[in-house]
């Protein structure tokens, strides 16, 4: 229930997001109308359209992103069609007879049936389903924890639920706003006779609209037009309301487990089946594991926050292996060079895993376990139950206590004392986060996630095209230069020469990079203000003229500043073509 609260919120806070503007011309333009029998229809058919197309999309394969694609062709058609009725009603009439039951006449058969007291509830209805197609809000952390879900956890009717709440909430603000917009509108037409000059300005807005759309111009120019980013609100929201995290087990204001609070049983450890290997072992069963202490540490190797937390995870399995404890740890993948075996093998080699790997690239124990989150840490006793968990970094006193007191549970008596986290020597991405320091957040480079995208005209989906790096820049804002091909989840560079560039401010800066063709190595240097890095601020992955090489499907650091952490353009030069860019993270 307080994720569907979570998510209605969500929707209403849409209203503030630049990524409506697009479809406010075809909203307004049923504002003169009767709410019952042509706003509210309106909006429901575009609440509906937006829930069946997200829900496919999140779960479905390429051919779904396809049909996506060709209904937004098609809308963008009926939406003209339906703007070059409200400009010229005569002309419509006349030359778009094939478009008669699905735009010329859908402004004129909605109005004259208002007019006679019929209706029009299906004439608006039809154009909200149209005008649905043409919408895609901007995935701030509410709708992007939703469909996140969804890609992850596979179709069902929780998914389109939280997706209706979503949209209804967007549709209550529509409501608010056009309720205002009509009065005014109603009230120019009243008194100064303006009804048809009205009309023509909407089907000249509704026109540019079809225009925009059509050209990307929704997705890119439109977002930085944006004085209002409602990230922040969404995020408040997501920290604020009870529920919407799930909670830990209770804790001491020193971050350890209170010994006077029981660990409650949270479930039963699922069954480690679906995997796709194991490396370090062999297939592992919970029936073996019962009478053991297990920790599951949900990762995947290019997850910055995952790599900060592994070294801790090493500790308490070397700390506690002769003592019941067994560490396994699952590979979930987030990009799709994370399910090649071989890039695994080399990653748990290079981090120095020692424990068991169960590689998860079919999401088997991800869904058993409905997990959410890299990293993810759960906690099992020796009868098999789940008894505490901890989401992302941190509380590492904490999640030792709960081992410990588990073992005990178990009847270990001569455990070693606890270990210091603050006397671990942390290295390269390794080294926590100066939180103090980070205002930037985590970025996708793919256009299935991508925001705040800078370059002038937008992102083109899926074809090669080129870019230029924009005039201004705000913080948090990303470019790039040159000719680049964005699929769902990285871009790919053409030509050598070509550059990203990212405003940000944090300490550390990086980017999950990889040569497009295995084997191949790309050469890049990196410049910090229009400057070459210099050695004191170069990442683990730079040498200290500021180059390096892309050689590996990984996390490079790029950037770790010893001096000025403030706000800086960063901007990253390929000498050789071919490398894949799939996102920024930053500590």
């Amino acid at each position: 229930m307080m994720l569907l609260l979570l998510a209605y919120l969500g929707g209403v806070l849409t209203l503030l997001s630049p990524c409506i503007l697009p479809v406010l011309p075809f909203v307004f333009a049923r504002a003169g109308g009767s709410f019952l029998r042509s706003t509210l229809p309106l909006l429901l058919g575009m609440a509906i359209t937006f829930t069946v197309v997200a829900s496919l999309a999140a779960v479905g394969s390429a051919w779904v992103a396809q049909a996506n694609q060709i209904g937004r062709w098609v809308a963008l058609v009926v939406m003209a069609a339906f703007a070059l009725a409200l400009l010229w009603p005569a002309f419509a009439d006349r030359l778009l007879a094939p478009f008669q039951r699905i735009g010329a006449r859908l402004s004129a058969r909605a109005d004259a049936a208002d007019d006679a007291g019929r209706g029009g509830a299906w004439t608006s209805l039809l154009v909200g389903i149209a005008t649905g197609l043409l919408w895609a809000p901007c995935a701030g952390p509410i709708l992007g924890l939703v469909l996140t879900g969804a890609a992850l956890n596979g179709a069902s009717a929780s998914t389109s639920s939280l997706l209706l709440a979503y949209a209804l909430g967007a549709v209550t603000a529509l409501a608010l706003a056009v309720w205002v917009g009509g009065r005014v509108f109603n009230a120019l037409k009243a008194r100064l006779g303006l009804g048809n000059l009205l009309r023509r300005v909407l089907g000249v807005a509704a026109l540019l609209a079809v225009v925009a759309i059509a050209m990307g111009w929704d997705t890119g120019i439109l977002t930085r037009l944006s004085a209002v980013s409602t990230a922040r609100l969404e995020q408040g929201l997501l920290d604020a309301v009870p529920g919407a995290q799930p909670a830990a087990v209770a804790m001491t204001s020193t971050g350890a487990a209170a010994a006077d609070v029981p660990l409650p049983v949270e479930g039963e450890l699922p069954a480690l089946d679906g995997t796709t290997g194991w490396l370090n072992s062999p297939p592992l069963t919970r029936e073996q594991l019962r009478g053991k202490v297990v920790l599951v540490d949900f990762w995947t190797y290019s997850c910055i926050n995952c790599l900060r937390a592994m070294p801790y995870v090493h500790e308490w399995a070397e700390r506690y292996r002769d003592h019941g404890l067994v560490v396994i740890g699952v590979h979930t993948p987030e990009f799709a060079f994370e399910r090649n075996p071989r890039n695994v093998m080399r990653a748990v080699d290079q981090l120095k895993v020692t424990y068991p790997v169960a590689l998860d690239n079919d999401y088997a124990i991800w869904r058993a376990f409905q997990n959410r989150y890299w990293p993810a840490h759960y906690f099992v006793d020796a009868q098999g139950r789940i008894r505490a968990h901890q989401f992302g970094e941190g509380n590492y006193a904490h999640s030792e206590q709960v081992i410990r007191r588990l073992l005990q549970e178990a009847g270990q008596t001569n455990l070693p004392p606890p270990a210091d986290p603050s006397a671990a020597t942390l290295q390269g991405v390794a080294e926590q986060a100066d939180m103090g320091n980070l205002r930037s957040p985590e970025t996708y480079l793919g256009h299935g996630r991508a925001e705040n995208f800078a370059s002038p005209g937008g992102i083109v989906r899926d074809q090669q095209s080129a870019y230029a790096l924009p005039a201004q820049w705000a913080l948090n804002q990303w470019a790039l230069q040159g000719p680049w091909s964005v699929d769902q989840e990285s871009a790919t560079l053409a030509a050598a020469g070509g550059r990203i560039a990212f405003r940000f401010h944090a300490r550390d800066l990086h980017l999950v990079l990889a040569p497009a063709t295995e084997g191949t190595p790309v050469r890049f240097r990196v410049l910090l203000d229009g400057k070459p890095l210099q050695a004191a601020d170069a990442g683990g992955d730079v040498r200290p003229d500021g180059s390096g090489v892309v050689d590996e499907h990984r996390l490079y650091q790029l950037v770790r500043q010893r001096a000025d952490i403030g706000e800086h353009l960063f901007e990253i030069e390929f000498l050789d073509p071919g490398v894949q860019a799939y996102a920024f993270t930053f500590g």
